[in-house]
C-alpha cells in the first residue's frame, strides 16, 4: 500500500494535534550541536520545516484550502481521489524538499506524478490558485515564518506548478523514468552534483 508507514495517520486526528507534533519536532531539529556553524551548514528544507509532522500538517491544510476554493474544489473532491491523498502528498513534498524517499519507494517516480496530472487541457488560473493555497497553508500549518524558508517553498511550488502545466495539453508526452526532483534553499538541485541548476 502506498505510504503505509512513517508519515501516514488517521484522517480523524485534529490538525491542532498535528501542529503540536510539528512544533515539538521543529524545536528538536532547531537545537544544533555545540560545534554547529550556521554560516557553513543549513538543515534541509524538510528538517527546517519540522520533519514529517510538518509536511503532514502542510498537506492537510493545503487540501482543506483547495476544497474551500470555488474553482479548485472540483478536482480535489472528485470520488476517484486516492483515500490516502493527503499522506501521499505529504510524503511527496517531504521527499522533494530533503526528506526520506518514502514516496518514490512506495508510490512511483516523478513521471508517475506528472502523468497523473497531465492531459487536462486549459487549466485557466488553477495553477495560481494552487500556489496561493500552498502559501496560505504554510501559515495554517504553523511552518516557520523565516523569509528565506518561505521564499524557497514558494519558489519550489511555482516551479512545480509550471512543470505540471507544461504537460496539460491533451497531446503532451510525459517522458518515462523521470527521477524525483530535489529542491533546496538555492533551488532545484542537479541529480549529478547535488548543486543548484539553471532551471
Amino acid at each position: 500500500q502506498c505510504v503505509d508507514e512513517g508519515i501516514g495517520h488517521s484522517p480523524n486526528i485534529p490538525l491542532f494535534q498535528i501542529r503540536s507534533a510539528t512544533e515539538a519536532s521543529r524545536q528538536l531539529l532547531a537545537r544544533p550541536p555545540a560545534s554547529w556553524d550556521g554560516r557553513a551548514v543549513r538543515p534541509s528544507l524538510f528538517a527546517f520545516a519540522g520533519g514529517e509532522p510538518a509536511f503532514l500538517a502542510l498537506a492537510a491544510a493545503h487540501h482543506a484550502r483547495c476544497l474551500a476554493d470555488p474553482k479548485l474544489n472540483h478536482p480535489f473532491s472528485h470520488p476517484g481521489q486516492h483515500p490516502q491523498h493527503v499522506e501521499r502528498l505529504a510524503a511527496y513534498w517531504a521527499e522533494v524538499l530533503g526528506g526520506p524517499p518514502r514516496f518514490s519507494a512506495k508510490c512511483g517516480d516523478h513521471s508517475a506524478v506528472l502523468l497523473m496530472h497531465a492531459h487536462n487541457g486549459d487549466m485557466g488560473d488553477l495553477g495560481r490558485r494552487f500556489v496561493d493555497c500552498f502559501v496560505a497553508a504554510a501559515d495554517d500549518a504553523g511552518l516557520p515564518a523565516d523569509p528565506a524558508f518561505r521564499g524557497a517553498l514558494r519558489a519550489y511550488m511555482e516551479w512545480a506548478v509550471a512543470e505540471v502545466l507544461a504537460y496539460s495539453p491533451v497531446d503532451a508526452v510525459v517522458p518515462a523514468g523521470r527521477p524525483m526532483p530535489h529542491w533546496a534553499w538555492d533551488g532545484l538541485q542537479s541529480p549529478a552534483t547535488g548543486g543548484a541548476t539553471d532551471s
